[in-house]
Order: structure tokens, then C-alpha cells, then sequence
């Protein structure tokens, strides 16, 4: 399929053929038939990409600040690689879009195959033929309103929210600066709720274009048409509400709404204008400054928006969901009219052009659309059930030796972040390595992926990957809550599986990928604790020599808060935030004892952010790991002293290691970069794989440190340590 994208590096816009989506469960499939381009932001978003370096920083402070304290946590060559990586990769454009259901997924049931819905998301309603929409992110299309007026549906819900923010009410006067396409539509719906409005916009053609749409007079700001309208219809007290849906970075706005405002008024900053607030203006009125966020409640928060959790109406009337339904029924009725609007409809093969056309000036336009080439639905995929199966592991095969001279072939399930950054730039360049397919549910992240590092082809089609005899090892890197079954089908299908930590969320998880190691006879399974590779650490350990006594382990992990939305924060679907990264620690501590642990202490802090972690070793040796969210992003991350028969092993974040014995060894100089281990590791997993050697892990370290992890959870729920049995 087809799909609008930009590179933010370059400023490159194109339309880029991408592998289609597939239909999960909890939403739907939909193809476009219109999808509306939104000349305020995504314009800006194009402006910004055609900028400078330095223009892009100066444009987005708060992406400068993220990496000011990636380089302090991560060092300057990990964050250059990650920067980079974002900056040299397609996005996507586009958030409002009209288009048919083609295919239904698991759990929804208020719309079918064939039914017309408008769409809403900036990860799901993409310019793009074909979109998956979760369950909260569409609406269905009242009888008879054209599809190209409903893909004006996630723009007037911006519109329909910012009025709702500012508790119009009849009678009274409102100020709208700022007449594009959201102005122009908060301007019909304050009219349609019985308030008089003037508009400020210092384009004649939009200020009659306001005029003939309901708003009672127009101007330009600069002018005095503005202030003598404001003074007449409210008697010199002047308006009861003023909202902002002006862009750039003129403070004007902002002014002018201070000195047109009545006492005690309200100001609704629904655009991203320039925000410098005159305080005595401001004061001296007691003016109400109010912000609204996008469509509505539920925006930003992943288990409304992903997860298909609704908000109680009785507690939150109008979520983004019911604001789309609203303004689509506003517009069956009549109320609202975006045909006026409707500067331009291009055929979606000339999107590339239409956008430069409106970047260079040459369209004038409020509002234009892409139209889609129709196409008829495709059947849905067929349903695959799979029987459970006891847990046994008596009945694994060996894996027969490769060719040595054959390139190792390997899959890529998912390509986020970690599997750009850390993964994928240490295996594009291994010699003996043929990067075969990546499998990505967005079309978008697997092109980008096959044109970085050059993957021979890129699916939605999982299946076809499985069934593919010339693959020899799949790569698992998608969110925690598959790895697990993902893990378990590449077992099934003979293949060797490197899955990304944590192997599994529940101990059925666990229970049903060992399943697979025994009814397929394959145990060709590396996790990615990558920590016991990292050169320091070996190093260190080499030089800490044997022990015969018992050691004493203290791990510290400054694991630092998380950012607002971050999916790690879905403990519903995708476990704690220690269920996920906490395996890293287990197996480290294990590597370091040379033992599996055979019992769990776990406290936490309220709230379970900042757990104590105890670990005990057949001998009687301890492992203590400290998993703080609490704690100074300047301070190190992770930091770990073992203490054992008069001897001390020092690891400073993978910086700094040394060793106190009866002579000192600290290691000679700073790195570089903190090398974790993943390339060692990838290196040893692909040797494996080669030549049909034993794994990195042994199977039974990977079980037990995930058995280790979850026990963590069950240990803070029953309040006593928990006891690993060997079965």
C-alpha cells in the first residue's frame, strides 16, 4: 500500500510503498476514502524538517533538553546514535480520515465490514490507503453525510473541545483569533450555541469567509475593525471568552486577547501560538487561562486510547470518542458546514506535490483533502487455534550443524527503538549475516527498517516469515506482552529465537514456550540479557578470580521516571516496569555467582515504584538489587559491588570497573561509550546459530532467571519470600 511520509533529517517528503497493516484485535481496519490535510500542524511539522539543524533545536526545546540528559546518562556516541536514528527515519503525517471498514478485529462489535467511520490519531489515522483504528479512535458515520466531510471529524473535534473549555453560554460574546481551518470551525460552533462572535485574522478572505459562517464581524488584528466591533456588541465591557487558534510566534495574539477581554474572561489556547502572558494585563483582570488538549479526554492516555478502556460518562461526559460522534452528528444535521472549507481535493498519487504546493505558497487553501482510489474489501484472515501442552523438556533435539560458508539468515519481529539503536546496527554490518525480513505491524517502522539497514523485504505477514525454510533465526522485539507467544510460534516453526527481555509476563507464559521446546524438540532459545557480554564486566570478573566462600551481591539500578505515555507505564497488558527490565539484574547477578537463585524477598516503597530485591544462592551466597525510581537522573544508572573471600568487584555503569584484592586493578581508561554487551552477544547467538553449537544461555539459566522475576511480583503480593522449585 501507499503512504505519506517525511524524513525529518533530510525534509524529504514521499509517497512510499509500504507493507499493509494487519488487523488486530480491539480494532478495525479501514480504508481511506478521504483523509484531510491539516494546514496548521502538519505544515508546520514539514516547515520544521526543511530547517536546520540548528533551526530544529531551536524550534523544539524540549527535545534539546531530552538529550542534554541522554548524553549525561547514556554518553554522547549512544545518544548521537539514537538522535540520529529518529532524525534519519519516514514519519508519518496525517490524523483525520474518512474510509470503510474492510476488516473487523477480535472484541469490536458496533460497526461491520462495509460501514463508512471517520477516524482520528496521529499513529492511526495516517494518510495511508489502508489504517488499524483501535475501538475508542473511530466513530461510525451518520446516514448520509459524505465521507469527505467526515473526514473533517478528529479536526472539528479539536475545534468542538476547545469551545467546550471555555463554558460558552448563551448570550454571550466570544473573540476567535486566528480564522483557519480550526478557527473556522470554532467559529460555527460557537454560533450554533447561541454566542455572538468576532473574528481577528489579518487575511481578508478568511475574515469573510468567518463572516458568511455565522461570525457577527471580522477584522485584522492590526486594525481598529476589531476593537470597535468587541466595543459595540458588548457594551465597552468587552468578551466573555477569546480563543486562541493562531500559530507562529507573534505574542500579538496573546495581547490582544488581554486588552478585549472582560473582567474576570476567559482565554482558550486551543492552537501553538507564542504564549508570553503580559502579567499585568493578565492580573489585573483575573484572567482564566485555560488550555485544550486535542480531541478531548482519553488523548495521550494508552489504555483509552489503545486498550479500548472508556471513561464512566457519568463522571467524564464528552471523551475524544463521543467529541467525534458529536461533531459527526452536528455535521448530518446541518449545524456545522465544512464544504465552504474545502479549498482543494487532490487524488492521493499527487500528495507529495500538493504539500510542496502548500509549502511554497502556491495553494492557498483552509483546509484540503486527499481522495482515495477505490478499491474492493478484502476477506479476512483466517482464526488459528493452538492446544495447550504439558511442560516437559526430556525430549530436545540437537540442532544440526549449518554450512559454514552460508550467510546466517535472520528475521526481525518489530523494529522500535531498542531494535534500531541496539540490535540492528551491530548485525548490519556482521560479515556472514543476511538480514532477511522485518515483520512490523505499522507498514511505516518496517519500511524504514528494510531502507536503514537494508532487510531483502518487509511484511505484516508473520506467517509467511514462520514458513519461510530459508530463515534461520527469528529476532522477537516488540512489546513485552508478546514475546512470549511470539516466541513459542518461532519454536514451533524450527526456528532459532533471540527474544528481546523478558521472555514471559505469567508463569502460563512460561509454561507454554517450554510446551513448544518439547513438542517441537527445539531449545534454540537466547534471551537478551546482554549485561554478562558486556567487556568491562568480563574483564572484571576475570580479574575477581574464583571464590570459595560466599559472596555478597548489592546491584544498584537508578532506573529514573518514566515519561508521560511512555507504554512501559501499561502494567495492564504489558506487566510492571520490573517485570520487564528486572530479568536484566537477576541474570547478571546469577553470571556473576554462577548459580540459579533459590528464593525471593521483595518490599517495595508505596505505589511499587522502588523495590528491594533479595536473592539467595544454593551457597549460601546473596544478591541485594535496589530498583529506585526516585532517584537523580544525574547519578549513574546502575552500579554494583560482589564481596567475597576478602575481595571487592566494582562496576560504575559500565565506565568504570575495579577489582580490590591484595593488589588494586582498576580498568586502565574511560570507554568510549558504555558497551553493554549487545554486540557480544548478537556475535555469540549468530556463532550458535552457525554452527549449531550450544546456545549462549543455557535454557535452564533463561528459565530460571524469568521464573526469578516473576516470582519478584508474587513476593510483593504475599508479603514472605517465595521459594523456587526445580521441577
Amino acid at each position: 500500500m501507499k503512504q505519506v511520509v517525511q524524513n525529518y533529517k533530510s525534509g524529504e517528503l514521499a509517497l512510499l510503498d509500504v507493507p499493509a497493516p494487519g488487523c488486530k484485535p480491539g480494532g478495525v481496519l479501514v480504508r481511506s476514502a478521504f483523509s484531510l490535510i491539516s494546514t496548521g500542524t502538519e505544515l508546520m511539522k514539514v516547515s520544521e524538517a526543511g530547517m536546520s539543524m540548528l533551526g530544529k533545536a531551536r524550534s523544539r526545546p524540549d527535545q534539546v533538553a531530552k538529550v542534554v540528559q541522554s548524553v549525561a546518562t547514556n554518553g554522547v556516541p549512544a545518544t548521537y546514535r539514537k538522535v540520529m536514528g529518529k532524525l534519519d527515519s519516514y514519519t508519518p503525517l496525517g490524523y483525520s480520515l474518512c474510509g470503510v471498514v474492510e476488516q473487523v478485529g477480535a472484541g469490536i462489535d458496533d460497526v461491520k465490514a462495509g460501514d463508512l467511520v471517520a477516524c482520528a490519531g496521529n499513529e492511526h489515522a495516517l494518510h495511508a490507503e489502508l489504517n488499524w483504528v483501535p475501538k475508542n479512535l473511530y466513530a461510525p458515520v451518520p446516514d448520509g453525510l459524505a465521507a469527505r466531510h467526515a473526514a473533517f471529524g478528529t479536526v472539528g473535534s479539536i475545534a468542538l473541545q476547545g469551545v467546550r473549555r471555555g463554558e460558552s453560554q448563551l448570550g454571550e460574546v466570544a473573540l476567535v483569533i486566528g480564522l483557519g481551518l480550526i478557527g473556522q470551525l470554532v467559529v460555527q460552533l460557537l454560533a450554533a450555541s447561541g454566542v455572538r462572535v468576532i473574528g481577528a485574522d489579518p487575511d481578508p478572505a478568511r475574515c469573510e469567509l468567518a463572516e458568511r459562517l455565522g461570525a457577527a464581524a471580522c477584522g485584522d488584528p492590526a486594525s481598529a475593525a476589531v476593537e470597535i466591533a468587541v466595543a459595540e456588541l458588548t457594551g465597552g465591557l468587552g468578551v466573555d471568552q477569546v480563543y486562541l487558534a493562531a500559530g507562529g510566534g507573534s505574542n500579538q495574539p496573546v495581547e490582544l486577547a488581554a486588552r478585549l477581554s472582560r473582567d474576570r474572561g476567559r482565554v482558550v489556547d486551543i492552537g501553538k501560538c507564542r504564549l508570553e502572558l503580559p502579567w499585568n494585563a493578565y492580573y489585573e483582570k483575573e484572567l482564566d487561562v485555560r488550555f485544550s488538549r486535542s480531541y478531548g479526554p482519553g488523548r495521550y492516555d494508552p489504555e483509552y486510547e489503545l486498550e479500548g478502556r472508556d471513561y464512566p460518562v457519568g463522571y467524564v461526559r464528552w471523551t475524544e470518542r463521543r467529541n467525534l460522534a458529536c461533531f459527526l452528528d452536528l455535521l448530518a444535521r446541518g449545524r456545522v458546514d465544512v464544504e465552504p472549507l474545502v479549498s482543494h481535493i487532490a487524488d492521493f498519487d499527487d500528495a507529495v506535490e500538493t504539500y510542496q504546493s502548500l509549502k511554497d505558497g502556491e495553494l492557498k487553501a483552509v483546509a484540503v483533502l486527499f481522495r482515495y482510489p477505490g478499491q474492493a474489501p478484502q476477506a479476512p484472515a483466517p482464526a488459528v487455534a493452538v492446544p495447550a501442552v504439558a511442560v516437559s523438556t526430556e525430549s530436545v533435539k540437537p540442532s544440526p550443524a549449518r554450512a559454514a560458508r552460508t550467510p546466517v539468515r535472520l528475521a526481525f519481529v518489530g523494529a522500535g527503538n531498542y531494535a534500531t539503536s541496539m540490535l540492528l546496527p551491530h548485525l548490519a554490518q556482521r560479515d556472514g549475516v543476511e538480514l532477511s525480513t522485518v515483520v512490523t505491524t505499522t507498514a511505516l517502522s518496517g519500511a524504514n527498517a528494510q531502507r536503514k539497514f537494508g532487510f531483502a523485504a518487509a511484511t505484516t505477514d508473520l506467517d509467511a516469515v514462520l514458513g519461510d525454510p530459508s530463515v534461520d533465526a527469528v529476532f522477537v522485539v516488540t512489546r513485552h506482552s508478546s514475546h512470549a507467544e511470539l516466541t513459542r510460534r518461532a519454536l514451533l516453526a524450527g526456528k532459532a529465537v533471540f527474544v528481546e527481555k523478558p521472555l514471559a509476563l505469567t508463569e502460563d507464559e512460561l509454561a507454554g514456550v517450554l510446551a513448544a521446546v518439547e513438542e517441537s524438540g527445539n531449545d534454540r532459545l537466547q534471551v537478551g540479557f546482554n549485561r554478562r557480554f558486556a567487556p568491562l564486566l568480563q574483564e572484571a570478573r576475570q580479574r575477581f578470580g574464583a571464590r570459595t566462600g560466599p559472596a555478597s551481591l548489592r546491584y544498584l539500578v537508578n532506573a529514573g521516571r518514566l515519561d508521560h505515555g511512555s507504554w512501559y507505564l501499561r502494567q495492564g497488558t504489558e506487566g510492571t516496569r520490573f517485570a520487564g527490565e528486572g530479568g536484566h539484574f537477576i541474570d547478571t547477578a546469577s553470571w556473576l555467582l554462577e548459580a540459579d537463585p533459590v528464593s525471593v524477598y521483595a518490599v517495595a516503597s508505596p505505589g511499587n515504584e522502588d523495590l528491594q530485591v533479595v536473592l539467595r544462592y544454593p551457597d549460601g551466597s546473596t544478591a541485594t538489587i535496589s530498583y529506585v525510581t526516585t532517584g537523580s537522573p544525574g547519578f549513574p544508572k546502575e552500579t554494583l559491588d560482589l564481596v567475597a573471600d576478602g575481595k571487592v568487584l566494582r562496576l560504575d555503569d559500565f565506565v568504570r570497573a575495579s577489582v580490590y584484592d591484595r593488589k588494586r586493578w582498576v580498568s586502565s581508561r574511560l570507554p568510549k561509550a558504555r558497551d553493554k554487551g549487545q554486540n557480544a552477544e548478537l556475535a555469540a547467538f549468530v556463532k550458535a546459530v552457525r554452527t549449531g553449537g550450544p546456545m549462549p544461555v543455557p535454557l535452564q539459566s533463561l528459565v530460571a532467571t524469568t521464573a526469578a522475576t516473576l516470582a519478584v511480583q508474587a513476593g510483593l503480593a504475599g508479603g514472605a519470600p517465595v521459594t523456587l522449585e526445580r521441577t
